[in-house]
C-alpha cells in the first residue's frame, strides 16, 4: 500500500477511535446520572440522536414502552401535518335556494374563546333557512381510558362533530357573573359544591368564595344544547337533520392550520388535539372517526416505526397509550426531515420562553429546547429537539414512568442531564 493511502487509513482509523471514545464518554456519563437512587423507584428510558451522523448518542431503555401522556400529541401533530391543508376545514356544506345545509368536520375554532372564528356564522347568516346536520362522529365523546371523574375539569371537553366555544362555558365573576356563551347564564348557579357542573346535564356551579377569576367547565354536548347555541346566534333560523351520508358540495375553510398546531402544542390543549384527529378524518370521508385516522397514519405514513404503538386518543389523557422513546424519535426524525426548521420549532413550545416549559429548560443566553411535555400523575415525558453548545441538533426521548417524587424534582434531574449533554457533546 503506498505511503499516502496508508496516512489516510491510519487517520481514518484515529477519528474512528476518538469518535468511539467520545460516544463512550457522553454514554458512561449519562447512564450515571440516570442510575443514581433517584431513579431507583421508577422506570426511566432515554434515546438521544444525532440526524447529520445518523448516530445514537445514547440509548438507555429507549426500546420499552410507556405511558407517554401528552407526548402523545406529537403523534397527532404528525399526523395533521402530513393531512391537513394550509387552513383547517370548517365545514362542509350544500346550498339549495334560500337552505344551507351544514356539515361539522370536527373544526375546533368556531367561536373558540382563543380563535374566535366566525367563517360559519358569517356564511348562514346569508341565507333565510340554516340545517345542521348531526351524527356524523363515529367516536364518543369522551376517549378510552379517560378519567370520568374529569368530567368537570377544563382540560377534558367532550369530542363533537361541530365544536362551539371550544365546548366549554366560560364563567367570569369578578364583578358581576358573566359567561360565554351568555345564552347558558341562566343555568349557572353560585355553590360551594367541590363540583363545577352536574354530571349529565349543563347545570354550572360557580363557587364565589373560591373562585372570582376566569374558569372553564366543559359542557354536555347534545343536539338540544347545539339548537339552543345557534338559535342564540341566528334565531328562527335554525333545524338540525340526522345525518344520511349524502354528500356535501363544498367544504368552508377557517384559520391557518399552523396557528391550530400552535396552540395544540404550546399550551398542550387537550381539546385541540382530538379534535385535530376527527378533522384529518374528514379530509377522507363526511364520516367522522379518530380511531380510524389513527389506524390510517400508523399503517402507512408510520408503517415503518420499530415499535408500533398503542395510541387510543389525540391528547395522551388516556393510560391506555403506550410508546417507546424509539417511536418518539423516529417520528421526530420525520418531522425534521420534512418540514424547514424555522417553521417547526415555531410548532413548539421552547425551553424558557413558552408554553409548558416556560419555567423550565432555559439555557444561558439563548433556548436549546424545543419539546413536548408529557404529565399525567406519576408520569412525565419530554421529548423533542436540543441544540447543543457547539451548535450541533439532537432529537431526543427522555420519558419516565412510575415514580413518587414530585414532578418537579423529577424535571429538575432531568434538566441536569439534558444541560450536561448541551455542554459536553
Amino acid at each position: 500500500m503506498p505511503v499516502f493511502g496508508k496516512k489516510i487509513l491510519f487517520l481514518a482509523l484515529l477519528i474512528a477511535v476518538l469518535h468511539s471514545c467520545k460516544s463512550s464518554y457522553i454514554t458512561n456519563n449519562i447512564t450515571k446520572k440516570i442510575e443514581t437512587p433517584f431513579y431507583d423507584n421508577q422506570f426511566t428510558g432515554l434515546l438521544v440522536y444525532n440526524p447529520k451522523t445518523n448516530d445514537t448518542v445514547v440509548k438507555y431503555h429507549a426500546d420499552k414502552y410507556f405511558i407517554p401522556a401528552s407526548n402523545t400529541k406529537i403523534f397527532t401533530l404528525y399526523t395533521a401535518l402530513n393531512t391537513l391543508p394550509n387552513r383547517i376545514p370548517s365545514f362542509k356544506y350544500t346550498i339549495k335556494a334560500d337552505t344551507i345545509t351544514i356539515q361539522g368536520t370536527g373544526d375546533p375554532t368556531f367561536l373558540h374563546p382563543f380563535f374566535n372564528d366566525s367563517t360559519a356564522l358569517k356564511m348562514a347568516r346569508n341565507y333565510k333557512k340554516v340545517n345542521l346536520v348531526w351524527g356524523n362522529l363515529e367516536d364518543d365523546k369522551f376517549g378510552p381510558g379517560w378519567a370520568w371523574e374529569d368530567y368537570d375539569t377544563y382540560f377534558s371537553p367532550e369530542r363533537s362533530s361541530f365544536p362551539m366555544y371550544g365546548n366549554v362555558v366560560t364563567i367570569n365573576g369578578k364583578d358581576s357573573l358573566q359567561s360565554t356563551p351568555k345564552a347558558l347564564k341562566q343555568n349557572i348557579q353560585y355553590s360551594e359544591t367541590s363540583k363545577r357542573r352536574n354530571y349529565n346535564d349543563n347545570i354550572f356551579f360557580y363557587n364565589l368564595k373560591k373562585r372570582r377569576d376566569t374558569i372553564e367547565i366543559p359542557m354536555v354536548i347534545d343536539t338540544f344544547l347545539i339548537e339552543k347555541l345557534w338559535q342564540s346566534i341566528l334565531p328562527g333560523k335554525i333545524s338540525i337533520s340526522n345525518y344520511a351520508e349524502k354528500k356535501m358540495e363544498y367544504v368552508a375553510y377557517s384559520v391557518p392550520s399552523d396557528s391550530l398546531y400552535k396552540r395544540m402544542m404550546e399550551i398542550s390543549d387537550n381539546f385541540l388535539a382530538e379534535q385535530m384527529l376527527i378533522l384529518c378524518s374528514s379530509v377522507f370521508s363526511d364520516t367522522l372517526s379518530s380511531s380510524k385516522m389513527r389506524e390510517r397514519i400508523l399503517e402507512n405514513e408510520l408503517k415503518d416505526l420499530k415499535h408500533p404503538p398503542r395510541w387510543v386518543d389525540g391528547s395522551g389523557l388516556s393510560r391506555y397509550n403506550l410508546f417507546t422513546p424509539t417511536s418518539f424519535v423516529q417520528v421526530l426524525t420525520k418531522l425534521y426531515n420534512e418540514i424547514p426548521q424555522e417553521r417547526l420549532f415555531n410548532l413548539f413550545p421552547v425551553g424558557g420562553k413558552s408554553g409548558t416549559l416556560k419555567k423550565y429548560y432555559s439555557g444561558n443566553e439563548k433556548p436549546y429546547i424545543y419539546a413536548k411535555s408529557g404529565t399525567v400523575g406519576n408520569n412525565y415525558s419530554l421529548s423533542g429537539y436540543l441544540i447543543t453548545n457547539s451548535g450541533k441538533m439532537l432529537i431526543f426521548s427522555f420519558m419516565n414512568n412510575h415514580y413518587t417524587n414530585p414532578t418537579g424534582e423529577v424535571k429538575k434531574h432531568m434538566q441536569s442531564v439534558l444541560e450536561w449533554l448541551r455542554d459536553n457533546y
